[in-house]
């Protein structure tokens, strides 16, 4: 039986579900209202109900020894949805039903007959198409899946870790220098990506947290603007879903940052323009996303598929070079860094975890440490 209550966090109010799990475990299950606390708890209270409703707990997977090993992934996919966020649902989802179940399956392996040549074959065969790191998430998901039916006892070890997994590939992005980055601000100007486009810049934001930044977010008093709420988009089903929350990518990533007075400008006239467009659409105001930044004139949400869409169209159209709006965060980070700023401090602009994800990423950019130690060495031996 599926029980369930109301909590609070963050102003806002949550509906937490409480059930039994495959292994007969007492689990929880969060869902976001998107309802502030203040005069929203009967509304809450009725979307708890509907949610309890609805709500059906996994079912254990079926212990049949001759299972088929893509069958079996299809139903550990539906055993652990309930467990993991909708947007990681939807990474295991096109993985396991796109790529790693249609493989299996033509090849008719069962799961208690499923060896670690197998699964090191398939390896080898996607590697031909994608690149090394796409088959790190793979295995991870193979990996994860046979551990549980190792707990379930259907099978007696996890073939998965005697595979040898590919090289995680090093990452290079690509970069704007300052002059391109002035182009790109001007050419932005007075277009939907206007917005999207300067906060990336400046603050080296991702997409996500682009889009989710709202006006209670910008304290125009104190000048700050603090990071704490992202919205992405990802496909459940077929189906592509907006995921709204109030949650970074870590926690690192909910940070607070000085209010450029560039930035701090171009918002005031937008908050001017917003309320000037809901005066004139009146009742056809879409009050959905009532609060967000990246609205367009009736509104509506700034979609993240939009701004990778139009992005690359823009630098098409204005003969800029190719890059992704998420290189925008490097060109930001390789700014910083050419300015002189400490990598320390770029880790905490950027709200990256830990000070190695900043270095592995940056290290190479960084000059003014490689010039002391040549200049330092060219002293020592008197050249």
């Amino acid at each position: 039986m599926t029980s369930g209550h109301l909590s609070e966090k963050n102003g806002y109010f949550y509906a937490v579900l409480s059930y039994t799990d495959a292994l007969g475990k007492r689990k929880t299950k969060w869902i976001a209202t998107g309802l502030p606390v203040k005069g929203n708890k009967k509304k809450a209270e009725e979307i708890l109900a509907i949610e309890r409703m609805a709500f059906v707990p996994p079912e254990r997977i079926k212990e049949n020894s001759d299972i088929l090993f893509a069958d079996y992934m299809e139903q550990w996919l539906e055993i652990v949805k309930s467990s993991i966020t909708v947007v990681t649902y939807s990474s295991y989802s096109t993985m396991v039903k796109g790529t790693i179940a249609p493989y299996f399956r033509e090849k008719g392996i069962r799961l208690k007959d499923l060896t670690a040549k197998d699964i090191q074959d398939f390896y080898i065969e996607k590697l031909k198409h994608v690149k090394a790191n796409s088959v790190i998430h793979y295995h991870a998901n193979i990996h994860k899946a046979l551990k549980y039916a190792v707990k379930l006892d259907m099978i007696p070890v996890n073939p998965a870790d005697k595979v040898e997994r590919p090289r995680k590939e090093l990452f290079t992005g690509s970069f704007y220098d300052a002059d391109e980055m002035k182009a790109l601000l001007e050419a932005c100007k007075g277009t939907k990506l206007e917005i999207p486009i300067m906060l990336a810049a400046f603050y080296g934001l991702r997409r996500s947290e682009v889009l989710g930044l709202k006006w209670d977010a910008v304290d125009f008093e104190r000048n700050t603007i603090t990071i704490k709420h992202t919205v992405t988009e990802c496909s459940v089903d077929g189906k592509v879903i907006l995921v709204k929350q109030d949650r970074t990518k870590t926690k690192s990533s909910m940070r607070t940052l000085p209010l450029v007075s560039a930035v701090r400008d171009r918002l005031l006239e937008l908050r001017a323009e917003q309320e000037e467009n809901r005066r004139l659409c009146g009742k056809s105001y879409i009050k959905e996303y009532a609060g967000y930044i990246c609205v367009n004139e009736i509104g509506d949400l700034i979609k993240p598929g939009y701004v990778t869409n139009c992005f690359g169209k823009l630098l098409t159209e204005t003969g800029l070079r190719k890059i992704r709006f998420h290189d925008l965060r490097h060109s930001c980070a390789s700014l910083l860094l050419s300015s002189g700023v400490p990598m320390k401090q770029i880790q905490e602009w950027l709200g990256h975890s830990d000070f190695s994800t900043t270095a592995n990423i940056y290290s190479h950019l960084e000059y003014s440490s490689k010039l002391s130690s040549a200049h330092a060495l060219s002293e020592s031996l008197g050249l």
